[in-house]
């Protein structure tokens, strides 16, 4: 089933089959996706492909300086007939959230989804009411423009799984991207080849991946070694190694392994810790980045050998 999601979405996504195993390594892990990456590059289709591949429900939010809290989560609004207050639902209410570029929208509007995003629920006028299940949201922001935008805090960055990127695609991807479109777009042909039943299974069953001792150790010697760097300012806090614990077990599901290799911590540490960290002024200055520190540093911490379950 996993093997047929990803090649039902790379009918719409052509060329970035490690890109497509990452989001849905954070969906599966139940996890939220920030992508940092130039407009036009299919970030919007991806993530419709996505939904559409799962069987999610899909809505998009365009943030913007002027976007309210409300416009998000909902409001009540006086029903005349009933003489009674009702709750319209706001774009929160689906399984897949779009929130396009989120650093145009106001730290209030930011704020707004801290509570969606943690406790997979709004509350409002005081009374709780939980999203539907599961709940994902995927983030996007333009890492060029710097004019009219509010950066995420720490605080929301670290609510995020995974910091991705898709990239340019190569010259043959792009040349295959323009035949496919050349007559209508092959997502308005895309068909559901799972249900939210089967994605919410698959999410219980990742738990079960086996994780060795010393893997764990591995993971807790790269966090460990991220608060002590000389480079670094502030260290990837425990959200960070649950977070690597957990992606590890689900990308291990998705190449077909019921037990988690050191390689897989190896490969998701820059994607997983790189937006937990802040880099000392000096370290800015020497033109330095946090993916960077990131895979210099994991050349440095040994690897654990031996046999695995």
């Amino acid at each position: 089933m996993v093997q047929n999601i990803i090649e039902n979405v790379e009918k719409v996504i052509v060329g970035k089959r490690q890109v497509i195993e990452y989001f849905l390594t954070c969906i599966l892990s139940n996890g939220h996706i920030l992508f940092e990456d130039i407009p036009g590059v299919g970030k919007t289709m991806l993530s419709r492909a996505m939904a559409i591949s799962l069987g999610m429900s899909f809505k998009r939010i365009q943030c913007t300086p002027d976007l309210l809290p409300s416009d998000i989560t909902g409001v009540s609004i006086f029903n005349q007939k009933i003489q009674e207050f009702e709750f319209k639902q706001g774009p929160v209410f689906a399984n897949l959230i779009l929130a396009d570029e989120i650093n145009r929208a106001t730290p209030r509007t930011q704020s707004s989804l801290l509570e969606c995003m943690e406790e997979r629920q709004v509350t409002v006028e005081g009374v709780s009411i939980k999203l539907p299940r599961p709940f994902i949201v995927m983030a996007t922001q333009n890492p060029i423009e710097y004019e009219g935008v509010f950066p995420l805090p720490e605080a929301q960055l670290d609510r995020f799984l995974m910091k991705l990127s898709i990239g340019y695609p190569s010259y043959e991807d792009e040349m295959e991207i323009i035949r496919l479109q050349k007559i209508r777009h092959p997502i308005e042909d895309l068909k559901p080849v799972s249900s939210l039943d089967e994605v919410i299974s698959i999410q219980e069953k990742i738990k079960e991946v086996y994780v060795d001792e010393t893997v764990i150790q591995y993971i807790l010697d790269i966090v460990s070694a991220t608060r002590k760097h000389s480079d670094i300012a502030v260290g990837a806090s425990p959200r960070g190694s649950l977070a690597l614990f957990r992606t590890s077990q689900a990308l291990a599901y998705i190449r077909g392994r019921d037990y988690v290799l050191p390689d897989d911590i190896k490969e998701l540490a820059p994607l997983v810790l790189s937006h937990r960290i802040i880099l000392k002024s000096e370290s800015y200055l020497r033109g330095y980045t946090q993916r960077g520190v990131i895979s210099s540093m994991l050349t440095s911490i040994e690897v654990p050998v031996g046999k695995v379950k």
